[in-house]
């Protein structure tokens, strides 16, 4: 953990909201501008960063120093360590108590051997529960840069992720911002965009709790297509809004941490 520059948890209140979906673009987009990379994925009960990456098939190996990462190709720019590599199946479920959960977690943070890395992403399961806990528990002592919440703009998601402020404030987790997934519809014919949830609802809830709001993230359908065929969604569509959202967050964290 001492040779990462930067760790950024990928949280919210609500299941569906696309935080997978987030903690995979944002780690690809790292990637696809030359940082080094590692995605950990501790949604124990539903690993689905591996299928997203087009990584599922392979093995994660274990050395005298700890579990090397599944790399995504050979530039190794990218390492992602999941529970789904050691699963004898895909659809194999993961039906753990909690201190079984606590102590993969805690190996997750602890017995990696991600080397020098720009940038760890810690994709999570919904909710407040033992995992997130353990995640920050073990991670606040190696000083994380915070937490990305993720909601819809939708009253209901918004709502649970006003949980999800207070349970960061609680364990002293700082909060790095706010994205609204799922935030219109991006139409692939005319590029139009569609509100057909409502809209502004993260950044209100941003307005209203005093944190940064980092963009709004729409519907788009190449990317639910690249992402259910672990196609890297840039290089496909460098053109592309989500990467436009993306590219703006970063180089405004990068420019507050210099």
């Amino acid at each position: 953990m001492d040779k990462i520059k930067h760790k950024i948890l990928v949280l919210s209140g609500k299941g569906g909201v696309g935080k997978s979906t987030v903690s995979s673009q944002l780690a690809l987009y790292l990637s696809h501008i030359g940082k080094k990379v590692g995605l950990l994925d501790i949604d124990l009960c539903g690993p689905s960063i591996p299928k997203m990456l087009g990584v599922e098939n392979k093995e994660v190996h274990k050395s005298s120093s700890g579990w090397i990462p599944v790399y995504r190709d050979e530039t190794q720019n990218l390492g992602v360590i999941s529970i789904q590599f050691l699963l004898d199946k895909s659809d194999t479920p993961v039906i753990w108590r909690g201190p079984k959960k606590n102590s993969m977690i805690k190996q997750f943070i602890e017995d990696v051997c991600w080397g020098e890395l720009d940038y760890l992403i810690i994709d999570t399961p919904p909710g407040t529960s033992d995992e997130h806990i353990s995640v920050t528990e073990a991670l606040l002592k190696h000083n994380p840069d915070g937490a990305i919440l993720v909601t819809t703009p939708q009253a209901v998601s918004v709502s649970d992720v006003r949980k999800e402020i207070s349970f960061c404030k609680l364990l002293g987790l700082p909060i790095i911002g706010i994205v609204e997934n799922m935030s219109g519809y991006v139409c692939p014919h005319c590029s139009e965009c569609t509100n057909i949830f409502s809209s502004e609802g993260g950044k209100l809830l941003a307005e209203q709790t005093n944190i940064p709001f980092l963009g709004k993230l729409p519907i788009d359908p190449y990317l639910t297509a690249c992402s259910e065929k672990g196609v890297n969604y840039f290089k496909e569509y460098p053109n592309s809004s989500t990467l436009s959202a993306l590219k703006t967050f970063v180089e405004t964290f990068e420019q507050q941490n210099k």
